[in-house]
C-alpha cells in the first residue's frame, strides 16, 4: 500500500458518516410497537444521526420476554461527546437480574423531549 492510499484510508475512517436518520425518524421508530419475544436481548444499528451511530438494545431478565424493553441511543457515552451532538445524559432503568438498575445514556434529543 502506497503511503498516499494510506493516508487516505485513515482519513476517511476519521470522517464521520453521513446522517441516515432525522429526528422524525428516530420518534416514529421509539413509538411504533416491537415484538418483545422477537427482539430481547438484542443489539442493532439503527442509523447514523448527527454523525454517531443510533443504536438500540432491548435488553431482558427475570420474566421474559414480558420485560424486554427498548433503549434507543447514540454510541457515545454521557458527558462531553453526548454534548458536543446535540445528544442529551438520561438514566433509564434497565432489567438486571430479578430487578433493575440504573443506567445512563445518551439518547437523541428528540427522545429526551417530552412531546405533546
Amino acid at each position: 500500500m502506497t503511503g498516499l492510499a494510506l493516508t487516505l484510508m485513515l482519513l476517511s475512517a476519521d470522517a464521520p458518516a453521513a446522517d441516515t436518520l432525522t429526528d422524525q425518524s428516530i420518534a416514529a421508530y421509539a413509538a411504533r410497537p416491537y415484538d418483545k419475544a422477537a427482539k430481547m436481548n438484542t443489539h442493532e444499528v439503527m442509523g447514523v444521526h448527527h454523525g454517531v451511530r443510533v443504536v438500540v438494545d432491548y435488553p431482558c431478565s427475570d420474566v421474559c420476554p414480558v420485560y424486554t424493553s427498548r433503549i434507543i441511543h447514540y454510541e457515545a457515552a454521557p458527558g462531553p461527546d453526548c454534548d458536543r451532538i446535540g445528544g442529551q445524559a438520561l438514566t433509564l432503568m434497565v432489567p438486571y437480574g430479578i430487578g433493575v438498575r440504573r443506567e445512563a445514556f445518551c439518547v437523541p434529543q428528540v427522545l429526551a423531549t417530552p412531546r405533546t
